[in-house]
């Protein structure tokens, strides 16, 4: 376990400005949706309970989290019209929020590690194999070059991550879109999308998903 920790922090604080670089440098909010064909979303469900702080690192219940991720779920997804509903089931495997306090040229950075899965709610069933685990960060700015925990609030940090989640599971969904969701190539041609940053192990950190299947959407009027 001690070396698992040792390594997400190295990995937090050497690779970081790397992965922050392929993040979104604007806000996430302003970005325009990625076509996902017959996609539209039914539940959101958040999962935190088994998240692993890795210090140095402000607190965050699970309450915390499963709230800003929803929300920004729901901000993000909400906003697809398709004619089919998809559900998303996230598991909060890890974080570190940087804390205030430390020397500026450590520069730590935020992270949060999560567990995607996809639900067909019509088949009642995943449409991924395994869980989908991913890093994300708080994104490259002004605010965070020195450490957002000279910069940002704990609630600030939280959602910027949660934000940038959003949009990695958008680029996940777009990779398989076609597969899961009928998206037709020839009716809109695909915009380019990144490259997904390579998540960062966990090690012995639990990576809890959830395998049980989302109660059912009620029937559309």
């Amino acid at each position: 376990m001690h070396r698992a920790l040792s390594f997400f922090r190295v990995a937090l604080l050497a690779g970081g400005l790397a992965a922050l670089s392929a993040c979104a440098a604007k806000d996430p909010v302003d970005q325009p949706l990625e076509p996902l064909g017959d996609f539209s979303l039914g539940y959101a469900i958040v999962v935190a309970d088994n998240a692993k702080l890795v210090p140095p690192s402000r607190s965050a219940t699970p309450d915390e989290w499963e709230t800003v991720m929803k929300e920004e779920l729901e901000r993000r997804f909400g906003r697809y019209d398709g004619e089919k509903l998809y559900h998303l089931g996230i598991n909060v495997d890890g974080y570190a929020l940087a804390v205030p306090g430390v020397p500026v040229v450590a520069a730590p950075k935020s992270v949060l590690v999560i567990s995607a899965n996809v639900w067909d709610d019509a088949a009642q069933k995943k449409l991924n194999e395994k869980a989908e685990q991913m890093s994300v960060f708080e994104g490259l700015s002004g605010d965070t070059v020195v450490g957002s925990g000279l910069t940002r609030k704990k609630p600030e940090q939280m959602r910027a991550l949660a934000r940038n989640a959003a949009l990695r599971i958008e680029r996940w969904l777009v990779e398989n879109r076609e597969t899961w969701f009928a998206y037709d190539p020839a009716a809109a041609p695909p915009a380019p999308v990144a490259p997904a940053a390579a998540p960062v192990p966990l090690g012995e950190v639990s990576a809890t998903v959830l395998d049980a299947p989302p109660p059912a959407a009620p029937p559309s009027n």
